[in-house]
C-alpha cells in the first residue's frame, strides 16, 4: 500500500510503499501526532526506515491494501 505524507513546510510530498495494513499505518499516526514532540516511524517493503517529525506533517493518505486491476478486467 502507498503511504503519501505531505509537509507543511513544503509542497512536495513522500510516497512510501509499505507492507502495513491501513488501520496499523492510523494507529502509528495517531500515535505520532498525539504526542507534541512525537515521530511518525515508518519502513518500507524494502526495508527503509522514515523519521518523521510530528510537527511538520500536514497530512497522511494511506492508500488501500486491494491490489489495482490491470487491463480492462475491472471495466
Amino acid at each position: 500500500m502507498d503511504i503519501k505524507v505531505g509537509f507543511a513546510d513544503s509542497g512536495r510530498e513522500l510516497v512510501i510503499s509499505s507492507a502495513l495494513q491501513q488501520d496499523e499505518v492510523a494507529a502509528k499516526v495517531s500515535e505520532a501526532l498525539a504526542n507534541d514532540a512525537g515521530v511518525l516511524d515508518l519502513n518500507d517493503e524494502k526495508g527503509r526506515r522514515y523519521i518523521i517529525r510530528n510537527n511538520k506533517i500536514a497530512y497522511v493518505e494511506v492508500g488501500t491494501s486491494t491490489p489495482r486491476t490491470v487491463g480492462f478486467a475491472g471495466a
